[in-house]
This record gives structure tokens, C-alpha cells and sequence, in this order.
């Protein structure tokens, strides 16, 4: 006789199935890296298939990133072990999958601001620059500081740059940036008046505008990275991210040309293998492709052949209106198959601006946790984003959120050029009325060995 019996499934069982379900409509992420190295201060992060339980369901996201260290590799490894934490604990809890999406940039920030802080703490004089892709879904996020660089091609051939480089040679706007926080930007004198090499920044002669690390030149060369979110199509595409010693030697369209229809791990070390025959070793020349492949598709996609005429750079993004998008009839979603929204894009060295949020205040920072650090405040402690701060969008004020711990206000400032830099601090205490009960006293770091200056180095 048979009996029917109701058997309790675990949940374990019930998120394994639901997992499934959710991977067999996204895309699927094929990834391999290369690497010749002449100092041994390039470093690569790759971990895929990461999961998280979140409010409706379970989910997947992939996370690539590059770290290009110069005067030693300690900032390189510090923040390769450390950077996606502080990323991860910068997003609070209970998200949907949209809302997280949308709270990565902001988290990104905060997790590039902590990492540098807890560096500098050690008191090491490396530096290193990121470039930090996330790929959830159809969705990537790309967060860079330095000249690291991601690039994407879409299914169709288009080429977007997803990163911005922040050598002071080649931006301007960073360059007044440094100068108006309290940096001076010159190149190498010889004497004589005879000047060689990039534009570096005073003291210490870096060529970069931002990176994490670096605690022998001011806090006006800052972490705070730029960010790029972009929704590809279905069709998906390939991206291609590397350090300097590619782009040194090779355009976007050379790096894709000549690894076009080889699997991510070939044309990684296709692209390695062309730009050091262009410039030989002079720098670690690292480079990781990725494939994002709709889900029926399980081998890497045959390029379509280069389009004839000039390839449109950056102004192909279709940008999401703050408006009702209009309604598209069918055909006109037919004939625009791979089309690529650029959802985000951010810049400013601002922490008042990139830690602002246009989400509901309680779904995305809580009012005594600092927005950089994370760290637990008592009330009154924390000290609002935009205290002393020109940003006055909307109805902001001094005393409205989010806010932040003592030490993460002192590091904006002095970002900002508003006090002397926190690796230059005299014994002075910054905030003179700031009392309780402690003595601070800050003391003055022993100078810095003297820095190697290379013209290919950073």
C-alpha cells in the first residue's frame, strides 16, 4: 500500500533550486589573464560565481580587478586582500537585486576611501592603481583609480571606455584639482632649467592624480575612483582590463584586433604578447579578457569583422532619461539589438558629492554607522557629509546625512585641501573644540625614503 507522505524540503534545497532557475537568464562569464612581469608589483583579483541570499531570492555577481603598484607592491597586496570587504561591508543588508546594483557606486566609494585610510595607517610608502569591475547580470560596474583601464566591445563591434585615466599628463581637470588642494604639478627638473618626463606632483613625484596608498605625497592625490555602470544587451560582449604596460603599447582597437575570435585566456595572452613585441619589458604588462555570453552560448563569441570607417567612442552609450523613456514600437526594438545604457558615470573627488544618494536615507546608510569606514558612532558623534561642504543640491543641510566618524571627516578635509594633510600633520590637533576627555596628539612621520623616479613609472 502506498502512503502519501509530505516531506519538508530544506531551505538549503530550496536556495540551490532557486539559484538555478535565476543562472539559466543571465549571462554566462568566461575570464582568463596573462602576465609577464618586470618588477613584480602587478597583481589580478578573480572571483566568479560569487552568491548572496538577498530579499527576493538568491543571485550571482562576478568580480575582476587589476592592481599596479609602484615604489614596492605592499599597497598592491593590501588592497587586492582587502578592497572587496570593504566594498561588500559599505552595502547594507536586506537589498533587493535592483537596489544593490544601484548602491554599488556609492559603496565603491567608500570601500576605495577605507582601504586607503587603513594603508595609510601602516605607515608604508607604496601605492598601487585599481581598476575594480563587479558584473551582476547584464550589469557592470567599473571603479578606477590611476591608469589601469577596462575597455568593453559590444556583440556588434562598438568600443566604450569604461575607466578614466588620471595621469596628470593627459587630464587637466585633475591637474587643477591637485593644485587648487595644495599640490604643485611640474616635471623633472635636471637643472639648468631642462625639464624631463611626465607631469608629477609635488612632493613626492607621482605622474598619477589618484591611487591608493602613496603616503609620502599629500592627500590631495586621493582614492576616490571613477565609476562607470553601464547594462549591456543580451548579446553581451568582451572586456578587456589592463595595466599600463598594454596601454602604454597598444590602442583599444589594437588590443581587440589582435586577440579577435580567440577564447579569454588566448587573447589575454595575445594582448600580453603584442604590446611587449611593441615596447619590449620595460613594466609589468598584466591583462585580463572577459566574455559575458548569453546563456545558450557556452563558447566564446566569434568577433564580427571591424566596421569600416571610424569606430564612436564613449558618445554611443544611450543614456538612461531622468524622464519616461518613450514608448518603442516593435520594429524599432527589433533593429537596435545591442545597445548599451550607460546607467552611471561619476568623477568628482568630492566625497560630498559621491557619498550623497538619492535613495531613501533608511534603505541605504544608517544614521550611526559611518558611510566610509562602517565604524559604530554614539549620536551626536558623527559629523554630517556636507559640513563645510558647497554641495547644496536639493534641500541639504549640515545636519542631514549621511554622515561621518571623526577620522574619515579629517581625510576629506584634507583631500579637499581644507587642512593640512593627515600624513603631514604637526602635533597640533585638527579639531581644536573636539573634546572628550582624550589628549590626541599627532606626531610628524619620519621622512620618507626618497622615491624612484623611472619615466615609465608611475
Amino acid at each position: 500500500m502506498l502512503c502519501n507522505r509530505s516531506e519538508h524540503v530544506p531551505l538549503s534545497v530550496l536556495l540551490k533550486r532557486e539559484s538555478v532557475n535565476e543562472k539559466a537568464d543571465r549571462p554566462e562569464i568566461v575570464s582568463g589573464e596573462a602576465n609577464q612581469s618586470k618588477k613584480g608589483e602587478d597583481f589580478t583579483f578573480i572571483k566568479s560565481e560569487c552568491e548572496r541570499v538577498l530579499g527576493d531570492g538568491v543571485t550571482s555577481y562576478s568580480v575582476f580587478g587589476i592592481f599596479d603598484g609602484h615604489n614596492g607592491s605592499a599597497a598592491a597586496i593590501y588592497t587586492k586582500e582587502n578592497l572587496l570587504s570593504n566594498v561588500l561591508r559599505a552595502i547594507p543588508p536586506d537589498l533587493n537585486r535592483d537596489e544593490w546594483v544601484a548602491a554599488l557606486p556609492r559603496a565603491l566609494v567608500a570601500g576605495f576611501v577605507k582601504t586607503d585610510k587603513d594603508f595609510q595607517e601602516k605607515a608604508q610608502m607604496s601605492g598601487t592603481t585599481v581598476t575594480f569591475v563587479i558584473i551582476e547580470g547584464s550589469i557592470v560596474t567599473v571603479a578606477s583609480v590611476g591608469d589601469s583601464r577596462c575597455i568593453l566591445e559590444s556583440a556588434d563591434g562598438e568600443i566604450y571606455y569604461l575607466s578614466a585615466d588620471h595621469r596628470l599628463d593627459s587630464n587637466e581637470e585633475e591637474r587643477e584639482r591637485v593644485t587648487a588642494s595644495g599640490g604643485e604639478v611640474g616635471r623633472l627638473n635636471t637643472g639648468g632649467g631642462t625639464e624631463i618626463g611626465p607631469l608629477r606632483c609635488w612632493p613626492g613625484g607621482l605622474c598619477l592624480s589618484r591611487s591608493i596608498g602613496d603616503r609620502d605625497v599629500g592627500e590631495f592625490i586621493v582614492p576616490v575612483p571613477y565609476v562607470k555602470q553601464v547594462k549591456l544587451s543580451s548579446a553581451g560582449g568582451r572586456l578587456i582590463i589592463s595595466s599600463d604596460g598594454v596601454w602604454d603599447a597598444l590602442s583599444a582597437e589594437e588590443a581587440l584586433e589582435c586577440s579577435r575570435g580567440l577564447a579569454p585566456e588566448a587573447a589575454a595572452s595575445q594582448i600580453v604578447k603584442e604590446a611587449v613585441q611593441v615596447k619590449g619589458l620595460r613594466d609589468d604588462t598584466t591583462c585580463i579578457v572577459i566574455d559575458i555570453l548569453p546563456p545558450e552560448k557556452t563558447h566564446p563569441p566569434m568577433q564580427p569583422p571591424k566596421k569600416t570607417g571610424k569606430q564612436v567612442f564613449k558618445a554611443m552609450f544611450k543614456k538612461r532619461s531622468t524622464e519616461e523613456p518613450p514608448k518603442l514600437d516593435e520594429e524599432e526594438e527589433y533593429f537596435d539589438p545591442d545597445l548599451v545604457e550607460e546607467l552611471v558615470e561619476e568623477g568628482s573627488a568630492m566625497l560630498s558629492e559621491r557619498l550623497d544618494t538619492k535613495y531613501p536615507l533608511c534603505n541605504v546608510f544608517r544614521m550611526f554607522i559611518c558611510a566610509v569606514c562602517q565604524i559604530e558612532m554614539k549620536p551626536g558623534e558623527g559629523i554630517s557629509i556636507h559640513h563645510g561642504s558647497s554641495n547644496t543640491r536639493g534641500k541639504l543641510r549640515p545636519w542631514d546625512g549621511p554622515f561621518l566618524c571623526v577620522s574619515c571627516q579629517q581625510k576629506r578635509d584634507a583631500m579637499e585641501g581644507k587642512i593640512p594633510s593627515t600624513r603631514t600633520l604637526s602635533e597640533q590637533p585638527l579639531y581644536p573644540n573636539w573634546d572628550r576627555g582624550m589628549v590626541c596628539v599627532h606626531l610628524p612621520p619620519p621622512p620618507p625614503p626618497p622615491r624612484v623616479l623611472d619615466p615609465v613609472e608611475k
